[in-house]
């Protein structure tokens, strides 16, 4: 108990001195304390089907407010996964195994301000991954605007499957930056900056190249830098209903350029029902050492297809039920989503017959959730 106390002790006193630091950076004093989310709970089953992958499993998410400023949240995530993917058909045996992922994060408030810390693992038989994330929400100009700001910090390690002597890591950083503008009461807007860098093994022990037909080893480089931006609007349209547009452009130093682009509606059917749908449009440009075939043979080389030039186009809806609202005490919903994309490769060919390649995915979700 006295070791509790004092862990509780030493938790407070370093999110007063975290908090104090950042008054004193940003040198604003909101009028009203920054909101912590909601307490919540919930429970999900969730599908994936494309391109010979198939992947299932069950998520949960709980969050609980302690100490009037802090909020904890648990998550749990299961992937199931069977893999024929066109990589696997065409170079190795299909599999299948289980990939378990677990966070915990605290939200602080702190006056106008919402911190949080995050820590994830996710384990698969060849793979383990641990992520740790800092992000800072601060409103400004009397809640006009939000400044948002952030980074992330992951390790990850690799495995082979029998061959116990493989074993190689990467480390991955990323640094955020965003502002959100009330434009009207009814409009917003929001610009988000993304700066990566990955550093270590950044390819796959399983994945072949080619060189004048022959298979060779993937050679990726052991670094990566990339910087993204994205801008958002979204306008409540009046009559129960809304819309967002969003835009994001991504370059990398592997001459990976990208393009995504979506627009979404939502709209309200009576007291109970809500539902949202969007359309997604996605395209880049293949990395620079990538090679469906190559005629030469260089330091780099990889027929990875997710570095190929390709587009996918996706549309989506998910719908929502009210099961049960007690004003002041629980809100109990029933959601269910589906969303299906396509893709078009331009440079990258079915080895079993020579065409370009391309597939349908489809993702399921079905879920409970309860704010209180």
């Amino acid at each position: 108990m006295a070791a509790t106390k004092a862990a509780i002790g030493l938790w407070r006193r370093l999110l007063t001195i975290l908090g104090g630091l950042l008054g004193g950076l940003l040198g604003v004093a909101g009028a009203r304390a920054a909101d912590l989310p909601e307490n919540k709970a919930e429970a999900l089953i969730h599908s994936y089907s494309g391109g010979g992958v198939n992947a299932y499993g069950p998520a949960f998410l709980i969050r609980r407010s302690i100490f009037d400023k802090v909020a904890l949240t648990g998550t749990y995530y299961v992937d199931a996964v069977s893999n024929a993917s066109i990589d696997v058909v065409t170079t190795a045996s299909p599999y299948r195994e289980t990939r378990h992922e677990f966070g915990l994060s605290a939200d602080y408030a702190y006056r106008d301000a919402l911190i949080t810390f995050g820590l994830m693992t996710s384990h698969e038989p060849d793979y383990v991954a641990n992520t740790g994330s800092l992000d800072v929400t601060q409103e400004v100009f009397g809640g006009m605007t939000t400044i948002a700001f952030g980074f992330t910090r992951a390790s990850d390690q690799v495995k082979k499957h029998n061959e116990p002597d493989f074993a190689a890591t990467a480390k991955h950083w990323q640094y955020r930056l965003g502002a959100t503008q009330i434009l009207t009461p009814r409009w917003l807007m929001s610009a988000n900056f993304e700066a990566l860098s990955d550093d270590g093994y950044l390819g796959s022990p399983y994945r072949v190249a080619r060189v004048f037909g022959a298979a060779v080893p993937e050679r990726n480089p052991s670094t990566r830098s990339g910087r993204a931006i994205k801008l958002r609007l979204v306008g409540d349209l009046g009559s129960r209903d809304a819309m967002h547009v969003e835009y994001r452009y991504f370059r990398d130093t592997w001459e990976i350029k990208a393009h995504t682009a979506e627009i979404g509606y939502s709209r309200y059917f009576g007291e109970n029902w809500l539902a949202d749908a969007f359309y997604r449009y996605y395209t880049q440009q293949h990395a620079l050492f990538y090679s469906d075939n190559a005629t030469s043979e260089t330091t780099y080389i990889s027929r990875n297809r997710q570095l190929s030039t390709f587009n996918d186009m996706g549309l989506g809806a998910k719908l929502s039920y009210n099961l049960r609202r007690v004003p002041g005490r629980y809100d109990l919903k029933l959601n269910g989503s589906y969303e299906y994309t396509r893709f078009k490769f331009k440079d990258f060919t079915d080895l079993r017959d020579g065409s370009l390649y391309g597939y349908a995915s489809h993702v399921i979700q079905v879920y409970l959730s309860a704010t209180y």
